[in-house]
């Protein structure tokens, strides 16, 4: 291939840095110049630092719907739960109150721990309903 030849006036502390590279790659300093200058005006380093970004971009996008997505199932879910639990549970006598209130504890300690438990598997409401659907729609 055939080479011009070009004069250049560069920093000095440049130059050092160009003549320790070569030493240390045991190459002639041109070559390491002109890899340098192919990376200076290559287009494609900064059209894959691009690509790079808008990629990541769509994984946070899709991310971020995903978790929209589980939020609208929570809402919704509670949502059916606490208008059912209102229109179906009664009213209770102003004598049963305690009783009531001690058994509503226990059983919310029972809450706890069962949620807790959930937790620790990593089982949630959004794997069982994409497991749960398909099934139901068969």
């Amino acid at each position: 291939m055939k080479k011009a030849k070009i004069t250049a006036y560069i920093d000095a502390a440049l130059f050092d840095e160009i003549d320790e590279m070569a030493a240390r790659r045991r190459v002639p300093k041109t070559q390491v110049i002109e890899a340098a200058l192919a990376s200076f005006l290559s287009p494609d380093s900064a059209e894959q630092s691009e690509a790079a970004i808008v990629r990541r971009l769509d994984r946070l996008t899709r991310s971020l719907e995903r978790l929209e997505r589980d939020q609208e199932i929570t809402t919704e879910a509670l949502a059916l739960f606490v208008r059912f639990w209102l229109t179906t549970t009664p009213p209770l006598p102003d004598d049963t109150h305690a009783a009531a209130k001690a058994k509503g504890k226990e059983r919310y300690g029972g809450f706890v721990q069962t949620l807790a438990k959930r937790l620790a598997k990593g089982s949630n409401l959004t794997k069982e309903l994409s497991r749960d659907l398909p099934a139901s729609a068969d």
